[in-house]
């Protein structure tokens, strides 16, 4: 199955995630892992990593570091994965020298599909970064548009779709209804 949730910044998403995927890994007796995308950057970033390994203390996940070629990340068995997230994998395919660059859309979905295989429950996190109303410049929106395209794809393909807002979770999608 796959579980996409979405949801603006601080809106809970994470912990509804980790959440969403600890109860399927504890009905199931299957083992928990969780797919870190997020390459820390300085300072800010060193902090955003430590608040997201304190969230899910004691929840038993064993992490896996990915921040390109999702594709090709094997896991240490099947089980519930939960991907945290796909706009920083995004961000890292585009933008690192080793990214996938212009096939960036591809390559994210591709690694997406990948882990649904290799996984008997996968939990995929996204961003709201549309929303704002703020007008950004070319690479920015290109990077938006990437994005966008490729939550699109993702909720198509998804089982459900939950929406965390203000931690409220709003489901969008639920198998067999339409996007």
């Amino acid at each position: 199955m796959l579980i996409l949730i979405t949801g603006g910044s601080g809106s809970g998403k994470s912990e509804y995630a980790e959440n969403t995927a600890k109860a399927l890994a504890e009905k199931e007796g299957l083992p928990l892992y969780y797919i870190a995308t997020m390459k820390p950057f300085g300072e800010e970033g060193h902090r955003r990593v430590e608040r997201h390994h304190r969230l899910r203390e004691g929840k038993g996940f064993e992490t896996v570091e990915c921040y390109v070629d999702l594709k090709n990340q094997e896991l240490p068995g099947r089980g519930v994965a939960l991907l945290e997230c796909v706009s920083n994998l995004t961000a890292n395919e585009m933008f690192e020298p080793e990214g996938s660059g212009e096939d960036t859309e591809n390559a994210v979905f591709a690694g997406v599909q990948a882990l649904i295989r290799r996984s008997v429950h996968l939990v995929v996190v996204t961003n709201d970064v549309f929303s704002d109303g703020i007008t950004y410049d070319e690479v920015t929106r290109l990077y938006q548009e990437r994005l966008g395209r490729i939550n699109r794809r993702l909720a198509s393909l998804a089982d459900q779709v939950t929406e965390v807002i203000c931690g409220i979770p709003l489901q969008l999608k639920e198998k067999g209804s339409m996007v």
